[in-house]
């Protein structure tokens, strides 16, 4: 599976004629789901066991089938005697594959209040930046023909798209490079998602939905919402 190249437009300018854009998170804010299962990371790794020929259990097959890129997985890796960023890389793409699999057989649905992207891209311009693999982002986004998106990105497979996760602000960055834009706001439904925003000079909306009613944030968001319905009068001045 290939990395599909970030898909973007022209900037739409706000009514002030500012440079600044709406940028989202996906999983929990605009498809339905805290992100992938781990068992789709359990059937990739058996996927890349298979392939290989090997057969892993017990405490050495655990720190290879979590979604982290940690010290567990490269100890892991050098104790089966394989390159842990090569393996990685390959459990990741098997993630991926399954992951879109999973979504093309119709487990997941978009949040109730997307439809509110279609307005939203009538006053400024709106992106989509995901801890979430990029060839997944990708799929999402043309699957529910999600058409008011400037810009679409999800992480790179393997170690260097790990690091970069938020709250590292590097896809966030990449977004307002390639949009030409100076700032604006990025809206998410978790602390990283905040913080990352604050480290790209954005400002930070929380989305408050069933899944994370109750999650006390440690850090303070430019504003909370309900619905995204609530951004149309932040954009549009009415």
């Amino acid at each position: 599976m290939t990395v599909t190249e970030p898909t973007h437009r022209e900037p739409v300018p706000d009514n002030d004629g500012s440079d600044r854009v709406v940028l989202f998170d996906m999983d929990g804010v605009i498809l339905e789901g805290w992100g992938t299962d781990d068992i789709i990371h359990s059937h990739a790794l058996d996927d890349v066991l298979n392939e290989r020929g090997m057969r892993v259990t017990g405490d050495l097959r655990r720190p290879l089938e979590t979604y982290e890129y940690n010290d567990d997985f490269r100890a892991a890796c050098e104790e089966l005697g394989v390159d842990p960023a090569t393996f990685y890389r390959a459990r990741e793409e098997r993630s991926a594959k399954r992951s879109i699999e999973q979504l093309a057989a119709g487990t997941r649905c978009l949040c109730s209040d997307a439809d509110a992207l279609d307005e939203l891209s009538e006053h400024t311009t709106v992106g989509l930046v995901s801890n979430n693999y990029d060839p997944t982002v990708a799929f999402v986004v043309d699957h529910f023909r999600l058409d008011a998106f400037s810009f679409v990105r999800g992480r790179d497979l393997g170690p260097d798209g790990f690091r970069r996760r938020k709250p590292d602000p590097h896809y966030l960055n990449e977004a307002l490079e390639a949009l030409g834009a100076s700032g604006g706001l990025y809206v998410g439904d978790r602390a990283t998602d905040i913080i990352a925003a604050e480290r790209a000079g954005l400002d930070g909306v929380f989305v408050r939905r069933e899944h994370n009613a109750s999650l006390d944030l440690d850090v303070e968001p430019t504003a909370e919402i309900g619905s995204l319905h609530e951004l149309i009068p932040l954009v549009s001045g009415r």
